[in-house]
């Protein structure tokens, strides 16, 4: 019974690594192509903020991707 109960919790855990992934990489598309050469709250460019939303976003997405997979295929 706690190997089920974990495996719901790990099987989460990658879907919300890949809905954020997601959320990032289209945010980071957004501050590229909307926010050249303006300043985001004082950290900097848009769009370089962008880029590294952009290049987090899909390694989360990827990660995401290879923990459902990994959990799925190892019956956790």
């Amino acid at each position: 019974m706690a190997y089920k109960k974990q495996g719901i919790a790990l099987a989460i855990v990658a879907f919300t690594a890949y809905i954020i992934g997601g959320i990032g990489s289209f945010g980071g598309l957004a501050l590229i192509f909307m926010m050249k050469n303006r300043d985001l709250w004082g950290w900097g460019e848009g769009r370089a903020i962008g880029y590294l939303l952009l290049c987090v976003g899909l390694c989360l997405s990827i990660m995401g991707v290879l923990m459902m997979r990994l959990f799925r295929n190892r019956g956790l």
